[in-house]
């Protein structure tokens, strides 16, 4: 089915400004031309939908200047190196030491951009409320739209913050400069509920005009949940997860609508764009087919998500580099370890060391990502290698189209768990956000295609088996367990059985390309036309019980959560790496604390230097402390709205609370 999408058809907004001027001042008598009202937008269903574009626009990433791809870098570092399972180096560490301030300017870059998107959707909800020229159909979809866009918005801010300011419609910064925060959460958390209600109310299960990108039922209804279980776990009110299971049945209800991709890592491919696993989702293109560095295209703006996510080795910052923790956590045969992160080259001989031999990927061939997997003899990263030589030692292969580190133009590559012994970070990068065949480099040939999932079915399916669990009773319990079984069954590769040729036809093209523009003497030397880089499944598999399985690793980690928690939040683990609905998932669970103090033990493993390089485990000096989890209002804020005050434990000799 051809799909009409939004993520490449934005339209600005006309702001119109009033000017006054003193008596005499000819320089400003110039030829006057007809300048149109604000109503304007209004005159019809195109303007209006026009309007309504320059909401969206605040969705997608921005290259304006100090920014470097919001809203993308303040999530990264709110949503996920909070959970220690991702990881960075320089200034960006302090997000997974809970070392940021008041002061850290990626806080206030996305809590401008926040307020600068609700803004906007609250003027476009305040003129729309006068027009007398948009259509009924037009006029429902439009305010369900606006006011699903403007609680998205809120959404981050309310689960990055705490406790914000609420701006309502024909609300914005300019004629409410000064206003307190919600004076507790309910009142929040009430605001956004209220906003989704008339959302999913208002809003079709399919998009309005057929265009793909714009919110809809689904996506009302799943933050709907998901803000029924946050008010739930701020206000401590268990009644409110009965309302919350009541968004995420009518999803799952609409198997015609939603259902899961039979492979996993097919999601992240370029060829994939709204597939019905899909709720909510930005489709990014290929960085403006072939995209430059010249400041004014999206090409820029999307480029960063890959200089984020991508290997150093590639040329990148590895600003999300994924915890060996994390790779460690996936069971033997879970294909999505290898169907999302990618590893240094370790030797056979380091694997056999901290005995993890099975750490070898298995389900890679011998092309994309990976240099000669198959054979075990050690885990592969971003193509620098083309096979191992003597034990312990890799081969590198001058004719590979590998990238460099921007400055001297030296390849960089690392054989170690960490890298760089004065800052370490691990050797293991996403692949969901980082599937450009040449690896990231800083020429001007961008080739970036990606998927930013911020909904799909699997946080319903899990968010809803979190309901059952919590609403008890076997029958609900038992179908909560199966729930978490169906997507096992996926993880394990089971629901590809019997679809390689279909998946392969549909998956592989991208890869096919990449081989004809790249040639013999790059990426198509490791790449056949009628192989997909990753390896279907031709075979059912035996999936081990999940409460069995999750039973034993409580009892061998130590958890102090039932059960059904730790098997809940570590599929989350497994399902979201590199997701930032991570951080959120977990604390609203009541899981952050128990996972951080036994997924990350304090004081175990190696703080720095040479040792650190070859130790896997992740090193934590600090005692994790939930109250900071309400990360501090940017003193920029403060200054600005002195109505507005700090969270409490930002503020200079006080203890502060959680809740």
């Amino acid at each position: 089915m051809n799909k009409k999408l939004i993520y490449s058809l934005l339209a600005g907004a006309a702001v119109m400004t009033s000017f006054s001027s003193c008596d005499n001042e000819e320089f400003l008598d110039v030829t006057h031309y007809n300048i149109l009202g604000s109503g304007t937008m209004y005159e019809s269903d195109a303007n209006a939908d026009a309007a309504l574009m320059a909401c969206y626009d605040m969705v997608l990433p921005s290259n304006y200047p100090g920014h470097n791809g919001d809203p993308y870098k303040p999530y990264i570092f709110t949503g996920l190196h909070p959970t220690m399972d991702t990881q960075a180096t320089g200034w960006d560490k302090n997000f997974m030491t809970q070392e940021w301030n008041a002061q850290e300017e990626n806080l206030e870059h996305g809590w401008d951009h926040a307020y600068a998107a609700i803004s906007r959707s609250n003027d476009f909800l305040a003129g729309l409320a006068t027009a007398t020229n948009v259509s009924e159909a037009a006029m429902k979809s439009f305010e369900g739209e606006g006011r699903a866009l403007r609680a998205y918005q809120y959404f981050w801010l309310a689960t990055t913050f705490g406790r914000v300011p609420m701006l309502a419609t024909g609300e914005n910064y300019a004629n409410a400069p000064q206003k307190a925060r919600a004076k507790d959460y309910a009142e929040m958390w009430d605001f956004i509920i209220e906003d989704l209600t008339k959302a999913a109310e208002l809003l079709d299960w399919t998009p309005y005009n057929g265009e793909y990108g714009r919110c809809t039922k689904g996506m009302a209804l799943a933050y709907l949940g998901d803000a029924y279980m946050w008010k739930a776990y701020r206000c401590n009110d268990e009644s409110l997860y009965d309302e919350a299971a009541k968004c995420f049945e009518q999803i799952l209800s609409k198997t015609e609508i939603y259902k899961l991709n039979p492979s996993y890592t097919t999601l992240w491919d370029a060829d994939e764009a709204w597939g019905k696993e899909a709720i909510w989702q930005q489709v990014l293109n290929e960085g403006d087919q072939w995209g430059g560095w010249d400041g004014s295209k999206w090409s820029e703006a999307h480029g960063w998500v890959g200089f984020y996510c991508g290997a150093p080795a590639n040329g990148a910052w590895g600003t999300l580099a994924i915890s060996w923790e994390v790779y460690d956590a996936f069971e033997d045969g879970d294909k999505r370890r290898d169907g999302s992160l990618v590893t240094a080259a370790i030797p056979a001989s380091e694997l056999k060391r901290v005995g993890k031999e099975r750490w070898a990927q298995k389900y890679i061939r011998n092309a994309h990502f990976i240099a000669d997997p198959e054979n075990a003899k050690y885990v592969g990263e971003a193509k620098p290698y083309v096979g191992p030589g003597n034990e312990g030692e890799m081969k590198l292969d001058p004719a590979m189209p590998i990238g460099f580190n921007g400055f001297n133009q030296e390849v960089v590559f690392y054989n170690t768990f960490h890298r760089d012994s004065s800052e370490p970070a691990p050797t293991v990068y996403s692949t969901k956000h980082w599937r450009n065949g040449r690896g990231t480099h800083w020429a001007g040939d961008q080739w970036l295609p990606a998927h930013v999932y911020m909904k799909r079915l699997p946080n319903v399916m899990l968010d809803y088996a979190e309901c059952l669990f919590r609403k008890g009773g076997s029958e609900n319990e038992n179908k909560a367990w199966g729930l978490i079984a169906e997507l096992r069954d996926r993880a394990f590769g089971n629901k590809e059985v019997g679809m390689k040729d279909q998946l392969t036809t549909k998956f592989n093209v991208y890869y096919g390309h990449l081989a004809e523009i790249y040639g013999d003497n790059g990426y198509g030397k490791y790449v056949k036309s009628d192989e997909y880089p990753y390896i279907f499944s031709e075979s059912t598999v035996t999936v081990p019980d999940a409460k069995t399985y999750y039973t034993q690793l409580k009892a061998a980690k130590g958890f102090t959560s039932p059960v059904w928690k730790v098997a809940v939040n570590e599929e989350r683990r497994k399902e979201f790496n590199a997701e930032w609905c991570l951080r959120c998932d977990m604390q609203k669970s009541g899981y952050l604390v128990d996972h951080i103090e036994h997924n990350y033990p304090k004081g175990i493993g190696q703080e720095k230097g040479e040792a650190q390089l070859k130790e896997w485990r992740t090193y934590r000096g600090f005692d994790f402390n939930l109250d900071k989890m309400d990360m501090p209002i940017p003193e920029a804020e403060i200054i600005k709205n002195p109505l507005c005050d700090q969270n409490s434990a930002y503020v200079s000799n006080t203890e502060g609370s959680a809740e």
